[in-house]
Parts: C-alpha cells; structure tokens; sequence
C-alpha cells in the first residue's frame, strides 16, 4: 500500500468513481473525497495530494485552498480561461501540479507522434484535427484536441489563436498554406475519439486515438499523483511523468 492519501474531487461522477477505483487497484488510499456543496477545506487537511476532474469553475477555490495547505495538485478539468490558465501557472511557483488535457497513456503517446510526425512530413502536408466526445461534454474543442493542435502550431512556428480554424462554414475560400483546422463533433457516449491529419497531394496520413474507457485516464491520474510525490514546485504534465521529454 502507498503511503500517499489522495483527495478526490467530483467525487460523485464517472470520472470520480473511475479514479477511486483506479487509486484502489494502485493500493493507494483515499482519503477525502468532495463533491458539490462538500466543505474542500476539511477534506483537503487529511490528503497529501488532490485529484480534480471538476470543472474549470471550481479550479480557482481549488487552487487556493492549496496553496494555503501546501498540496500537490492534479488537473484534468478542461475549458480554462486564459485567466483561470495563468493562475494555475502563478501557483505552480510554489506548488508541484501535474496539469495535462489527457491522462491517457495512449493519448500521450499520441502527442508525441503527433509532434515526430509534424517535424517529419514538413510544410507541404495540410493540418486538421477531428475529435468527437459524448453529447453531455460542454467545453469545445476538448483539452485534447487543443493540445494537438497546439503540438502542430509549435512545429510549424504558428499561433493557437490566430492561425487555428473551428469548422468552416460559408464562403470561406480555399484552405491557406497556414490554418490549422480543427473540428468538434458530439453524440451518444463517446469517451473520446481524437484523429490528426496529415493531407498532401497524392497521399494522407492519420494517426487516431480512440478511448472506450474512463478508466484509461482514471489510471493515468493516480499515477501522475504518485508521481508527483517529493517533486519540486513546477508545472507538469503527462510528458513529464512518462519519460516523454528529452
């Protein structure tokens, strides 16, 4: 059994009662658990580290009551502000978090095929990202998918927020050499379907990932929290926990 005691927030829905389980089959105990309406202060004081697969709206309260605590934090809520973004990276000055889109091993992976793949086909292949998830999520693109897109504009020395295209609609134009496409489509209970695309002429090629599971990113998690344990102050992501940089 690990010594580490984990705080669980939104405990109450899938993805709270996927990482329970996870941090049971990892022999990992949890300590505290919240939900809506659940006082964070009092839960907090018996772990050593948090687990937040909230909301974004939540990260804020969250943050702060870590910061006074002085606990590790795991993020996986997607749909921060950028204002919400450079608070998490204010408070990463003082504590370890892990904050990743995906806590997928496979997704992970993903993002560094992605990245290999960019830097190997070169300027002449066309950008799309396509994601699809199940018709409850709220945010869009998902963290996912905005971090592929954000491996491809790395790449190629391109901006999110100016050169990164959501949908096409109208008139348009013809594509230009630059935009990144990047397309969010919504149904049933996907878990989580994310496809890059690389198109010249003559030939495509994709590189898809496709989740059936929670529990891959519940496992991931439990993982980055133990992960976590002794490290310095700093922002990680999941990169960092699999040995992926470098």
């Amino acid at each position: 059994m690990s010594d580490l005691k984990l705080l669980i927030t939104g405990s109450k829905g899938r993805m709270g009662q996927a990482i329970i389980r996870a941090a049971e089959a990892q022999n990992v105990t949890v300590a505290s658990t919240v939900d809506v309406g659940d006082a964070l202060a009092p839960a907090l004081a018996k772990a050593d580290s948090v687990i937040d697969f909230s909301s974004h709206l939540f990260t804020d309260e969250l943050l702060s009551e870590c910061l006074n605590q002085k606990k590790s934090l795991v993020i996986g809520t997607t749909g921060h502000t950028n204002e919400e973004l450079g608070r998490i990276r204010e408070a990463a000055k003082t504590l370890p978090i892990v904050f990743a889109s995906n806590y997928s091993i496979g997704v992970n992976t993903l993002f560094w095929l992605t990245r290999k793949a960019t830097e190997l086909l070169g300027p002449d292949f066309d950008l799309e990202v396509v994601e699809m998830h199940h018709r409850m999520k709220k945010d869009s693109p998902s963290g996912t998918a905005r971090t592929l897109v954000e491996i491809l504009a790395d790449v190629r020395g391109l901006e999110y927020d100016k050169d990164c295209k959501h949908g096409r609609f109208g008139d348009v134009g013809a594509r230009t050499p630059k935009e990144i496409g990047v397309h969010a489509i919504r149904g049933g209970d996907v878990v989580g379907d994310h496809t890059v695309i690389f198109a010249n002429v003559g030939e495509r090629v994709e590189l898809t990932h496709k989740a059936s599971s929670r529990d891959t990113f519940a496992t991931g998690s439990v993982r980055a929290a133990r992960w976590l344990e002794g490290k310095p102050a700093g922002m990680y992501d999941m990169q960092d926990v699999l040995g992926l940089k470098g």
